[in-house]
């Protein structure tokens, strides 16, 4: 009986030993401080205390074709169909080259089923997507019906930012030093969302913390849920506490019966910065 292998990118966020249990196949994005290349394996706590310390942003980078394609050999060697799910084409060329390799691998003579779907979101966005492929697998869900599930659930997700700092959009370019210093001095934070389009945009601005974490925990709610059957995940850029606090009160509120939680990885937390807090469903 030919199996499906689900093959992702590292800026999925989800769990180690979770992935490890759904076994799913994960190729990294590069992380670079300057010329130092991180390793994949660096304590997230490490990395955020060294993103504190340097004055520009580390630099992240996507798998290449080829490392995409060494991932598909491996899974069609052993007979397997493939479903890629990919970090949002809008921020990343990870997708593209997720293509490009399916492209590679069928010139090859690969004679199962692959497909590549973009997540149009990211971090556990992304992780939702995922784990909710790979659970339809262990249910011996048929390929075609697995894709054309994931593929809806591409439109009808949400991916929300809450961000502590905006040093790290500052840093990136993505609001200008004096605005970002008067947004500060307000006490002004930012919510952010994954766009139909899988841009990141603001969608509100809002003065205090306590106030923010509100709205992002409000906006699950703006939809209906199967709280059954749906999935709720939450990560966070080295904050724990606070990122428990939020799923605490989102559950209070929405009794989700699947949660994800885990701490962002390097790829996100770059942009995210220390103390940011996401919500996916």
């Amino acid at each position: 009986m030919t199996t499906i292998q689900i093959i992702t990118d590292g800026s999925c966020d989800l769990p180690k030993l979770l992935a490890e249990e759904l076994k799913l196949s994960i190729v990294p994005l590069s992380v670079q401080f300057g010329e130092e290349c991180m390793s994949p394996h660096m304590e997230l706590c490490d990395f955020y205390a060294k993103m504190k310390t340097e004055s520009e942003l580390p630099k992240t980078s996507s798998p290449s074709p080829l490392h995409f394609l060494e991932r598909y050999q491996q899974a069609a060697s052993l007979g397997h169909d493939l479903l890629v799910i990919c970090l949002s084409s809008a921020l990343s060329s990870t997708y593209c080259h997720a293509v490009m390799a399916k492209d590679m691998l069928l010139e090859e003579g690969f004679g199962g089923k692959i497909e590549v779907i973009d997540s149009k979101t990211a971090s556990l966005g992304l992780g939702v997507l995922v784990y909710k492929a790979a659970k339809m697998v262990e249910a011996n869900t048929t390929f075609e019906h697995i894709v054309q599930t994931i593929t809806e659930a591409v439109a009808t997700s949400g991916t929300y930012f809450f961000l502590d700092t905006l040093e790290n959009v500052i840093k990136g370019g993505r609001l200008d030093r004096v605005r970002g210093a008067v947004a500060s001095v307000l006490n002004i934070k930012l919510l952010m969302r994954a766009s139909e389009e899988g841009s990141v945009e603001v969608i509100e601005k809002i003065r205090g913390t306590q106030q923010a974490l509100k709205r992002l925990i409000d906006k699950v709610g703006e939809v209906r849920h199967d709280f059954e059957k749906d999935v709720i995940a939450v990560a966070h850029c080295n904050c724990e506490e606070r990122a428990r606090k939020v799923l605490n009160q989102l559950l209070e509120k929405y009794p989700f019966r699947n949660v994800l939680f885990s701490n962002m990885g390097t790829v996100i937390g770059t942009y995210a910065g220390e103390g940011g807090v996401l919500v996916a469903y």
